[in-house]
């Protein structure tokens, strides 16, 4: 499980160096490879390959003649990117997906369990204090999915 935000830089030929907390399962459970591909949010989603091939089949398997469907294929499927870990730890994030999630020097990666979103950082800060002034989000029910959780 990934999870935590950390704050880093990326470095001028648009390469992001993971920290060292992760490289180790990384290698472990992808070898390495991961796969990159864009968000409706405008970040990334960085997935180590395995949980990616699980998400790509899934979409593979919607119903094509759904306009919604095809364009969630053709965001997530069509931008998809595969990567490796070098050996200083750092992947390479592709120009066209930089440019998408306007990723300049300052980012942050974002732990989300199975996978990490990494962000502009002053999108993230700006996108964190919307969610902050939109509240607890009472007006609008959870999904039942959620509906038993506590914390």
């Amino acid at each position: 499980m990934f999870r935590g935000v950390n704050a880093l830089n990326l470095d001028a030929k648009g390469r992001l160096s993971i920290p060292a907390k992760y490289r180790d399962r990384l290698r472990e459970i992808c070898g390495g490879h991961l796969v990159v591909t864009i968000d409706r949010d405008h970040c990334l989603l960085l997935y180590p390959l395995p949980e990616w091939e699980q998400i790509e089949r899934k979409l593979v398997q919607l119903p094509t003649l759904n306009k919604q469907s095809r364009r969630l294929q053709r965001l997530l499927i069509g931008h998809a990117t595969e990567c490796e870990l070098d050996g200083q730890g750092r992947i390479l994030l592709p120009p066209p997906l930089r440019k998408f999630a306007q990723l300049d020097k300052a980012i942050v990666l974002i732990g989300q369990g199975n996978k990490f979103e990494v962000w502009d950082e002053a999108c993230w800060n700006e996108r964190c204090d919307e969610w902050f002034e939109q509240g607890s989000g009472d007006d609008q029910p959870l999904p039942a999915e959620l509906e038993s959780l506590s914390f």
